[in-house]
């Protein structure tokens, strides 16, 4: 546990640094391969449990301390302990002890009694401290002061909920492949497996417990995919139909582009920037069975290196967003966000959505899909493409807000007069 500990504080330092929390736990695995299934889980135990109740723990740790601490180094293996000690089950004097230990080792050895004294204090004023977080907004709902603001601005009704489901963990979903079997029918066979899970509708089971994929049944056979009920929507939404031509835009990892091909037998192309991300999606396919769809490695914008001139019945236009739904699987996200960040990624946007429109036959339609639940992004952006295509009509808009068993997502489906 003591290198699990150790190494999920140089995460949270990374993170607060402005790295993201996925591609830093990727680096300290990639320097750490002798790590142990137990090391590993803990590891991300710790790594992502911080991240998702930052704002309690460091108004936690804020209140023991008469000044703030310099060194990011001694911080983050504080957070990473108080979190063990007061989200996890791991024995108490084990974390105090292998925290003083490697708070020891810091610059020259002067925080052992510091580090000591704050670990033990918390445990003797555990219950007041926990009770003062409620009283606190940002420790209360785990999210910054101006993403609060913003929720009951422009969620006034739900805004307390979203922020209660964002501290939650995040489900484990499968997509049941409707070519092969039916939620029931899998339901059924993941109890025979011993394992209890809930249908939510025809082709979509929740987990009661996640598990490693490697035990699902049929997993590799491509029976079932891992997939945010709320992600499950978009292929419905678009809706397509046999023989269409059908373009997923910045597709990887290939979720949804596996979805479209089980709902149609339609020609699809798969696009994305990423020729790394592209090979997840080539790899998902073939699990799936699926070897007729067309990947490319482009950037979508620039429309002479990928596009034949062949018009598209429909687009699945999945754009690059804030990711501001999804705190439930990237809990990092809320605090690397800043107010004007919507804003922005917005007007990045707009020149893409021009671009896929053109690409688009009469009468097709177009899914503006986001994981984001910033306005900015969603329904404001929608407004500002049908003010400057007037050939375009939005003929359905979808908002998901975060719950139990989805993530937060927006879609709009429009269509080309």
């Amino acid at each position: 546990m003591a290198l699990a500990q150790k190494l999920a504080a140089q995460s949270i330092a990374a993170v607060a640094a402005g790295q993201n929390l996925q591609d830093v736990l990727a680096a300290i695995r990639a320097g750490q391969p002798d790590l142990s299934p137990q090391e590993n889980g803990t590891l991300q135990d710790i790594a992502y449990g911080c991240q998702r109740y930052l704002g309690s723990l460091k108004f936690m740790l804020g209140k023991m301390l008469a000044k703030p601490i310099a060194d990011p180094q001694l911080e983050s293996l504080l957070l990473a302990a108080l979190y063990q000690l007061h989200y996890t089950r791991n024995a108490p004097h084990a974390v105090v002890n292998e925290a003083v230990e490697e708070a020891a080792k810091i610059g020259k050895g002067q925080y052992r009694s510091f580090a000591n004294a704050v670990l033990r204090r918390f445990l003797r004023e555990r219950g007041k401290l926990a009770a003062a977080c409620k009283h606190n907004d940002v420790a209360k709902y785990n999210l910054p002061a101006w993403w609060i603001q913003y929720l009951k601005n422009h969620y006034p009704v739900h805004w307390h909920n979203m922020a209660a489901a964002w501290q939650q963990h995040p489900p484990m979903i499968l997509r049941v492949n409707r070519r092969r079997s039916n939620a029931g029918d899998y339901a059924a066979g993941l109890a025979q497996a011993g394992m209890a899970a809930k249908v939510l509708d025809d082709y979509a089971v929740m987990l009661e417990t996640a598990v490693p994929v490697a035990l699902l049944p049929g997993f590799s056979d491509g029976l079932v995919s891992v997939q945010d009920f709320g992600a499950q929507q978009a292929a419905h939404i678009l809706n397509p139909q046999q023989g269409e031509r059908i373009l997923d835009a910045c597709a990887a990892p290939g979720g949804k582009t596996g979805h479209i091909l089980e709902l149609a037998d339609c020609e699809v192309t798969a696009l994305d920037i990423d020729a790394g991300r592209l090979k997840r999606v080539a790899d998902n396919l073939h699990r799936l069975g699926f070897q007729t769809a067309s990947l490319q490695c482009a950037d979508a914008q620039d429309l002479n290196a990928w596009y034949n001139g062949r018009p598209f019945d429909a687009v699945l236009a999945d754009v690059p967003c804030t990711a501001s739904g999804v705190l439930k699987r990237n809990p990092d996200i809320k605090w690397q966000r800043r107010p004007t960040d919507a804003a922005k990624t917005a007007r990045r946007q707009e020149k893409l959505l021009d671009t896929l429109w053109q690409t688009l036959t009469q009468n097709g339609r177009m899914l503006l899909a986001t994981c984001s639940v910033f306005v900015e992004e969603n329904e404001q952006q929608l407004q500002k493409f049908l003010n400057r295509h007037p050939d375009a009509e939005c003929v359905g808009q979808r908002v998901l807000l975060p719950n139990k068993q989805q993530d937060g997502f927006y879609y709009a489906l429009i269509q080309k007069q």
